[in-house]
Order: structure tokens, then C-alpha cells, then sequence
């Protein structure tokens, strides 16, 4: 698939995003100014619990004190609400990032795949050529024959000229590489320079990673990739710092 065919199919697939991201924003402000609400209104009924403690009944004191619960509770909702849209919003930009990952593996290894084709070509081409230069080759020797016996009934300048002209080096051409082609297999994306950095590597975070299992490790997240990994192992694991460490002690 073609680059533009990748670039034009994420763009379709992040469309509405921003319009889900400013809806989620939305309710989260509007969660918020509620909360906010809420806790004027428990100030309020705490001033009035505690100016009126001693003149209130005990059935007076105790509505006040359930409405200061209800509204506690109410900001709570509020609270876990606000969470659950917060966690939402960022899976689905963790989502489009885990498809930008994914295109960019398929592109990279799209342009291996042109690259092996290229090269395939070329070897057809030099192979092709080689043929050609054995047939010049082949033409050449019989006019040289000919010239030869004709030479054996001219005059010597005539054999002279004739010679000159069949010089091998105006037959035999050097064969050239025909479409040598090396496309880069790096994709140089921007980053932002604000990012952490993990694993040996220390590049960003990208596709499927690994923690280790130690709690007092440096790099703590490593890339299966670069750790040989392709599956999620069994058990603890820890990284390759860590299991000389270890074995050292």
C-alpha cells in the first residue's frame, strides 16, 4: 500500500476526534462546576449546623447533617464519573496511536518488500546484459574472421584501416547496474523532546513493552524487541541489567 493510501485512511479513522475529545472535555468541566455547586451548598448547611447547634433539635440537627451526606455523596459520583471519562478519553488516543504504530510496521516493511523486488530486478537486468555482451562478443570474433581472410587479398593500409576499425573496445561495452535503488528502511518521525524515553534503546514509548520486575530498576520499561522478546513470559521477569546483578550477588 502506498504511502498516501496510509496517511489517507488514519486521517479518516481520527475525523471525529476532536469532537469526542471536546465532548468528554465538556462533561468533565460541567462534572466539575456541579462538584463545585455541591460544596458551597455543604459549606453553607455546616454554617448553619454549627451557628444553630445549641437552639436546634435533635431532629432538626440530624436533617442537616443527612443532607451534608447526600451532597457528599453526590460529589463523590461526581468524582468517580469525571475519572471513568477521563480514562476513556485517553484509550481512545491510546487507541489511534496503537493504529499509527501498527501502519508504520506495515509501511516499513512494505518498503523492505520494494527494496527485495528492486534488488531481484537488478540481478535479472545484469544477467540480461551479460547475454547481450556474449553475443557482440560472438559477432565481433566472425567479422574479424572475415576481415582477416579478406586481408590476405587487399593492400596493407586497406588491412590497416580495417583492423583499426574492429578494435574489440568499440564492441564490447562495460555492463552498467541498472536501477540500483536502496530505499531507506528508517522512517524519521518527529518526537517531542518533552517525552520520556525507556529501554536500552532509549527511544519513546512504541508497541508492546515489558516491566521489570525490579522495583529499584533505572529503565524500569523496555521494548520486546530489543529485550527478544515476542511473547509476554510467564512469571517474573527482569531485564538484562538486573539478571547480571542478580547473578552477581
Amino acid at each position: 500500500m502506498a504511502a498516501g493510501m496510509y496517511l489517507e485512511h488514519y486521517l479518516d479513522s481520527i475525523e471525529n476526534l476532536p469532537f469526542e475529545l471536546q465532548r468528554n472535555f465538556n462533561l468533565m468541566r460541567d462534572l466539575d462546576q456541579r462538584t463545585e455547586d455541591l460544596k458551597g451548598q455543604i459549606d453553607s448547611l455546616a454554617k448553619e449546623y454549627t451557628a444553630n447547634a445549641r437552639t436546634l433539635s435533635s431532629e432538626q440537627k440530624l436533617s442537616i447533617l443527612r443532607q451534608i451526606q447526600q451532597s457528599y455523596s453526590k460529589c463523590k459520583e461526581f468524582g468517580d464519573d469525571k475519572v471513568q471519562l477521563a480514562m476513556q478519553t485517553y484509550e481512545m488516543v491510546d487507541k489511534h496511536i496503537r493504529r499509527l504504530d501498527t501502519d508504520l510496521a506495515r509501511f516499513e516493511a512494505d518498503l523492505k518488500e520494494k527494496q527485495i523486488e528492486s534488488t531481484d530486478y537488478d540481478s535479472t537486468s545484469s544477467k540480461g546484459k551479460k547475454g547481450d555482451t556474449r553475443q557482440k562478443e560472438k559477432k565481433t570474433a566472425k567479422t574479424r574472421s572475415k576481415v582477416k581472410s579478406s586481408d590476405e587479398d587487399g593492400s596493407p593500409k586497406s588491412a590497416q584501416k580495417k583492423v583499426k576499425l574492429l578494435q574489440p573496445g568499440e564492441f564490447n561495452s562495460p555492463s552498467s547496474n541498472f536501477g540500483n535503488v536502496h530505499p531507506s528502511d528508517v522512517l524519521d518521525m518527529p518526537v517531542d523532546p518533552n517525552e520520556p524515553t525507556y529501554c536500552l534503546c532509549h527511544q519513546v514509548s512504541y508497541g508492546e513493552m515489558i516491566g521489570c520486575d525490579n522495583t529499584d530498576c533505572s529503565i524500569e520499561w523496555f521494548h520486546f524487541a530489543c529485550v527478544g522478546l515476542t511473547t509476554k513470559p510467564r512469571g517474573k521477569w527482569y531485564c538484562p541489567r538486573c539478571s547480571q546483578d542478580r547473578k552477581r550477588k
